[in-house]
Order: structure tokens, then sequence, then C-alpha cells
């Protein structure tokens, strides 16, 4: 890459970052004005969790739990102050808006980088690198999960640009033109790798995804550096192997301190293969597809992301181009681009042994569940597919038949954009889908919520229906819930105030708020409460809420 060049050339990053900007606004603005940004319940609970931090019994950083990464939620922060934003979703909105933003401009980088050089005409590459933006930031299952309070998006924001600085990295080894002193150019690796830690570092706190990239940068940047044979860039490697392992190594001693079990977000009450379990002896059926099975699980991941990136017969056309680029990158000594395949590894690996499942609606079981999670190869799709007609066009050298290979690129795009509109992008189909009875029976729980004395006191279970409090405008510090356990208490309080509270509800709330089978439901059983009133909504476990006859004043905290 020509480094001389960039400086001139940032005026193209400031513009496709307006225009993602506009475009991260304009359907901000489209899902807000339906009231869409809540309708996953992973999006409600992470905005929750966030919440807890300034507005709980216990608030704190130890209100951030353990099975979800921290970084997305202290991002939210700030902007939970209001109450507005807490409980429309702004507050989860715009950290994955400005993701969104960062990833476009990101993919712009990265293709333009890889392709320039005093070989390649300027303008194919920077057609490419502008192409490949636009597949990023048309994507319709993007531009709505970048609405809402969903990580994914963040992560690829951090995905994306370590990724560029990998690749700006190996290329200033290999460009040595590009520099009059070899010193120069040590500092210009050295900063890449720097900045490639620091991102590595974001995505490790945003995904467990980050956690599988670390250590494959590891493994290559090693490999990277002792091939190059300079050993001025052993200091930056070590530094860059501080940053990429730092995050799972604080995560895994924060779980070991507070929770006594350092692997408590994988193997916890809470975890994936706990909920994973649950279902599965709810059910009576075996595990979800693809389980110990890795060429299912690989095709049900593929078959995801082929459902983020086009509808129906044009998932044909996109697969056979992002595996001719694949092929191409390999022979222009490209590979770090290959990176971005890295989310087909990861996922196929946790559907097969790490009880992540993907459902898909024309795949049995034939409905929708993490089919969310295909968007993590939009990336690949977007720069390798780009890359493939960026080949075409320089083998082709009459004028008009560029222009025709540009319109069809342009051509299969907006049609398969297209028909996502017209049949509603998958991710947010997913979201409204299993939203269905969730929503109806929290507003309904809300309702009536409302109309508590307000300054009542309550003993609910957030797991599940924190989107009721959250739509009631009911502040969580009023509630004594599963966030207020402190094992890090132990032993001086063992037991915690959730823990008291269930034993002795009449001690410490007003009402009690339990819906069948939660831990709630299961303590108050045995207690001598007064039922109020009971709330039914189809698809939904009935919902009590009990009159505990505390004494007037008696309000323990």
């Amino acid at each position: 890459m020509n480094y001389q060049r960039i400086p001139g050339w940032d005026r193209e990053i400031t513009l496709v970052s307006q225009l993602a900007a506009a475009a991260a606004l304009f359907s901000f603005l489209f899902y807000f004005r339906h009231g869409d940004l809540l309708l996953y319940g992973d999006a409600v609970a992470h905005i929750n969790i966030a919440r807890r931090v300034i507005d709980s019994r216990t608030p704190g950083l130890l209100q951030l739990g353990t099975v979800w990464l921290p970084l997305p939620h202290l991002f939210m922060i700030p902007f939970l102050f209001s109450d507005v934003a807490w409980q429309t979703g702004i507050a989860g909105a715009i950290p994955s808006m400005c993701a969104y933003v960062l990833g476009t401009a990101g993919i712009l980088r990265l293709v333009r980088g890889g392709l320039s050089s005093q070989a390649q005409p300027e303008l194919a590459a920077r057609t490419t690198a502008w192409l490949a933006a636009a597949i990023y930031a048309a994507n319709p299952n993007l531009l709505y999960m970048q609405t809402t309070a969903m990580t994914e998006v963040l992560y690829l924001g951090f995905f994306i640009w370590s990724v560029v600085h990998f690749s700006e990295f190996t290329q200033s080894l290999r460009n040595r033109e590009i520099a009059t002193a070899g010193e120069c150019q040590q500092d210009g690796s050295s900063a890449s790798l720097i900045k490639c830690g620091c991102c590595v570092l974001g995505g490790c706190l945003a995904r467990y995804d980050g956690w599988f990239l670390s250590g494959f940068l590891c493994l290559a940047a090693i490999w990277v550096v002792i091939s190059s044979k300079q050993a001025q860039l052993r200091r930056s490697l070590v530094k860059f192997l501080l940053l990429a392992i730092a995050a799972p190594a604080l995560w895994l001693g924060y779980n070991a301190i507070i929770y006594r079990n350092p692997l408590e977000f994988a193997n916890g009450p809470y975890s994936a293969r706990a909920i994973e379990q649950h279902k599965t002896a709810l059910s009576g059926t075996a595990p979800h597809p693809g389980w110990h099975s890795l060429p299912v699980s690989f095709s049900y991941f593929l078959k995801a992301a082929e459902d983020n990136v086009a509808e129906g017969k044009l998932q044909k056309f996109w697969l056979p181009l992002v595996t001719i680029g694949a092929i191409l990158v390999l022979n222009r000594r490209c590979w770090p681009l290959l990176l971005l395949f890295l989310p087909l590894v990861f996922y196929s690996l946790s559907i097969a042994y790490g009880s992540v499942p993907i459902y898909l609606p024309e795949w049995w079981p034939f409905s929708y569940y993490n089919v969310r999670f295909g968007i993590e190869l939009l990336p690949a799709f977007s720069v390798l597919t780009a890359l493939t007609l960026h080949f075409l066009w320089l083998r082709l050298k009459q004028t008009s038949a560029r222009v025709v290979i540009l319109l069809c690129a342009i051509g299969l795009t907006g049609a398969s954009y297209g028909f996502i509109w017209k049949a509603q992008p998958i991710c947010y189909r997913e979201a409204w889908i299993n939203s269905r009875t969730r929503i109806p029976f929290e507003t309904a729980l809300a309702s009536t919520l409302l109309k508590l004395p307000h300054d009542s006191d309550l003993l609910v279970y957030l797991g599940d229906h924190v989107g009721a409090l959250q739509a009631a405008g009911i502040p969580l510090r009023r509630t004594i819930n599963e966030g207020n356990h402190r094992p890090w208490k132990t032993p001086s309080d063992p037991d915690g105030l959730w823990e008291r509270a269930l034993a002795e509800p009449q001690q410490y709330v007003d009402y009690v708020i339990a819906i069948d089978d939660d831990p709630v439901a299961t303590h108050v059983q045995e207690r001598d409460l007064t039922s109020t009133v009971v709330i039914r909504s189809i698809g939904q476990p009935p919902a009590t809420i009990y009159w505990t006859h505390r004494p007037t004043g008696n309000h323990a905290r």
C-alpha cells in the first residue's frame, strides 16, 4: 500500500462515514417510529443489565453479571441516565449505530489498502472499496440490527478494524519501498500491530467471538514476526500479545473472584449450556441440529449467512463469488483478508460443541432462532465479492465491458437487498416472531404494575420479563431481584438480599411477582401470601401478583 497517499484519501473515509451515518439515522428513525427497537428479548436484557449498574438496590459494576461480556453494557450506561432512552431502547441503539458507521469505514479502508499499489490502477482499487462498503452498509439486516441493543454490530466494528490494522501490519513488512529508512517502516509496522491489539481487546470484551479471533491473530502475528526476521518488532509483538489476551484473562479472573468459578459464564446456571439443557429436558427431544456434527453445523451457519444477504434463488449467486474471491486473494498474497472467514469456523464449532443452536425457517425445525449470527459473515461476503469483480475488471480492457461488470454487481446487490426488504429482513422477522407472545404479556403486566402504590417494593425475577418494568417505567431500585445476590460478600453475607427476600418476602417487599416456573414462583408456593391478580397471555406462563401484608413503614433494605 502506498502510505504516502493516505492523508489525501482521508476525505473518502470521511465521506463514507457521513453517508453511513445518514443511513444509520434514517433506519433508526424508521424502526423507532414503528416501535421495533426492543423486539429482541436479548436487547431488552442488555439494556436492563446496563441500567442495573446505576439503578439497583445494590448498584455498581458488579451488576454486569457474568454470562454476557461487559463492554456493550458499559457503552450504554451514559445514555441510561435518561429514562426515555431506557424505556424506548435509544440507549442501546446509539453504540450500535456508531459501530455500524465505523465498520463501514473499516471495510472501505481494508479493501482500498489491500488493493492499492503502484502495479494497479488507483481508480479500480477505489471503486472496489466503495462497492464493498456499499454491499456492507446497505444490507437490510445490518441496518435493522444497528438500531437495537444487540451486540453483533458492535463486535463487527472491532472485528473489521482488527483485520484492517493486521492487514496494514503485514503489508508494511512486504512493501519496503513505502519508507526511505528501515526504522520508519518498523515504526509503521509496530503502530499497526498495537492498533490491531487494541481492536482485538475491544472485540474480546464485546463477544466471545473475539476470544477466537484473539487466539488466531496471536498465532498469525507470531508467525509473521518470526518470518520477517526483524528483531525490532518483538517488543511490539509482546505488547500485542498482552493486549490480545488481557480481556479473556480479566474475565476469567473476574468470574473466579466474584462467582468462585472462572468458567461461570460457560457452565453456570445462566449459561448457554444450562439454557440448552433445560430446553432439551422440557421438550424431551434431541439436541439442536448440528449437535456434535461439524458438517451440519457448518451448513446451518453458512445458510444463516446466505439468508442475511439474499432471499430465495438469489442466494446461489453470492457463495460462488465469495469462493472465487477467496482463491484470488491467496494468489495475490492478500491472505489477511481471509481472516474475515473466522466467524464461519467459530460458529461451526460453537453449534457443534458449544450449545449454540441456530434454527432456520427453511430447515428443520423450521423456526427462527439465532439466525442473526449469520450477519457476522457479512464482511467476508462484502469484501470478497467486491474483490472477485475487481479482478474481473482488471482482465477486461474495454471500458464498456467494465461498466457492464459494475452494473451487474450493483444489480445483484440491489436485487438481493430489494427482495429482502420485500420479505422483511430475516433478523427483523426473527425478532418479531419471537416477540409476538412476550410483548403482549409484558404490556399487560406493566399495565397491572402501574396500578400498584408508587412507593411499594417488589420481589421479582428479572431474567425473563424485565421488559414489563421497563415499559411501566418502574425504577429497578424498587425491586429485589436476582441481581441483588452478592456472592462476592461470602462468607460475611452468604445469603444476600435476594435470598433473604425469597425466604421471608413479608420482611422486605410489599408485592411479589411470580411467573410460573421462575425462582420466585418456586419459593412463594409455600408462603402465606394473598394472591391479588393473575395475568394470563397466550404463549406465556401466567403471572401472579401477591400482597405480602408487610406492615406500613417496614421498608427494610
